[in-house]
């Protein structure tokens, strides 16, 4: 049996592609959790009135943390604004029993343009992103990265197929190249594939990019709903 011979380059280009990686893991944690305090210290008076407005508006919790998938699989609560009605679940429960096209069009992207649970408070709140800001401190804790893919529920992971590992491999974001690539209005293919080229190509450079374009995005409301 022969053996196989590797050449001293092969192990100095190893070596330098785990140095890149730790090195931009190293700047872009720096950077989350830079931005992230100066972000809450910034917004902790609109954070403070956003939850006052949602909690008088029915007596529900203000804040509300779902269970979504980080990185390498990791289960975490992912923190927002309530956007919907107490009795949410049994209004999804319920339109999906009745309207088949809402069941298909769930089916389909786990979204509802025109969903029944959404509050008319929760509905700007989505529109202007403003149910997201509670993720910052995702991100301090570790959970979330400012950049990255969407979290996604456990019933999301058949869509990503053989990418889910793709997805495992990088933390979720507040907003990422689906956000600053139209939402909504892509397909959830599009958003795979997003997520894909993301894992793939992220570095310090990418993730500044993303931020500079999510401030236009999010003041045009593209795709969100």
């Amino acid at each position: 049996m022969s053996e196989i011979a590797f050449s001293p380059q092969v192990f100095v280009q190893a070596r330098r592609a785990v140095s890149r990686v730790s090195v931009d893991d190293h700047v872009t944690t720096t950077m989350n959790v830079t931005i992230a305090l100066l972000a809450l210290l910034f917004l902790a008076p609109l954070m403070i009135v956003v939850a006052m407005a949602v909690y008088m508006q029915d007596g529900g919790g203000a804040v509300f943390a779902h269970r979504r998938i980080g990185r390498n699989g990791r289960h975490f609560p992912c923190l927002k604004f309530r956007s919907m009605a107490v009795d949410a679940e049994q209004r999804l429960a319920e339109l999906l029993a009745r309207d088949p096209v809402a069941r298909a069009e769930w089916e389909k992207d786990h979204k509802l343009r025109n969903d029944p649970r959404v509050t008319p408070l929760g509905a700007f709140l989505r529109k202007s992103s403003l149910d997201e800001l509670p993720q910052l401190f995702n991100v301090l804790r570790g959970e979330m990265s400012l950049v990255g893919p969407r979290p996604i529920v456990d019933a999301e992971v058949a869509k990503y197929g053989r990418r889910f590992r793709h997805y495992c491999a990088v933390k979720p974001g507040i907003t990422g190249l689906w956000q600053v690539s139209g939402r909504n209005d892509t397909s959830y293919r599009t958003r795979v594939a997003l997520d894909c080229v993301y894992a793939s190509r992220r570095n310090v450079w990418l993730d500044a990019s993303v931020l500079a374009r999510t401030v236009p995005a999010v003041l045009c409301r593209r795709g969100s709903y």
